[in-house]
């Protein structure tokens, strides 16, 4: 598959609009481009110039057969910081082709160990923008995760609005992606303590 050409959707497919985080769902015969292939999901433009994103599950509908594994998305290795971080650089926002990890997004991350064993998972999550309709998406991708991970029992994900995100919160990295100055100014750390 080539990025942006033109796809015809071989079945209905759900979909939820960006960014209002809407769901719906794009009729058989569509027509899409990928505008984004990162994490779980793809980001699609229609003809008719609406964004949307699509689950992995329904990717067949757009002509992208699985990897040969029967579950490509498996988390390897043991319960542990790094586990958590490495499973987070897989939600990506659908309009931003950065993690949330690295978007600054994630304020901070208490692993709290259960008394019948386990552990419990409390995040602070910020969005980009305080209307951002994609945020409960944004939340349960990340819950979605973070749950499937090895000695996770519980996860639960708070959105917060303070302080309010901007680009300073991003790492270097990011910013070099998106193509921001590093000296522009913008690069007061963010609250994560998590990164």
């Amino acid at each position: 598959m080539n990025l942006r050409e033109p796809i015809t959707l071989s079945r209905a497919c759900e979909a939820i609009e960006i960014p209002s985080g809407i769901r719906n769902t794009i009729p058989a015969g569509s027509t899409v481009r990928v505008m984004q292939s990162l994490g779980t999901s793809y980001t699609v433009a229609t003809d008719r110039g609406y964004m949307f994103r699509i689950d992995a599950k329904d990717r067949d509908a757009l002509g992208i057969s699985p990897g040969a594994a029967t579950d490509e998305f498996a988390v390897k290795g043991t319960f542990s910081e790094q586990l958590i971080k490495d499973e987070l650089r897989t939600v990506f926002d659908p309009e931003i082709p950065v993690n949330v990890l690295d978007l600054g997004l994630i304020y901070s991350c208490a692993i709290t160990p259960l008394q019948e064993g386990g552990n419990r998972l409390e995040l602070k999550m910020s969005m980009t923008a305080p209307g951002c309709g994609m945020g409960n998406v944004l939340k349960a991708d990340v819950e979605n995760k973070l749950s499937r991970l090895p000695e996770v029992k519980e996860v639960h994900v708070e959105i917060v609005f303070d302080p309010p995100w901007h680009p300073g919160f991003m790492s270097e990295s990011a910013k070099l992606q998106l193509g921001f100055d590093l000296d522009a100014g913008q690069n007061e750390p963010g609250p994560s303590v998590f990164r």
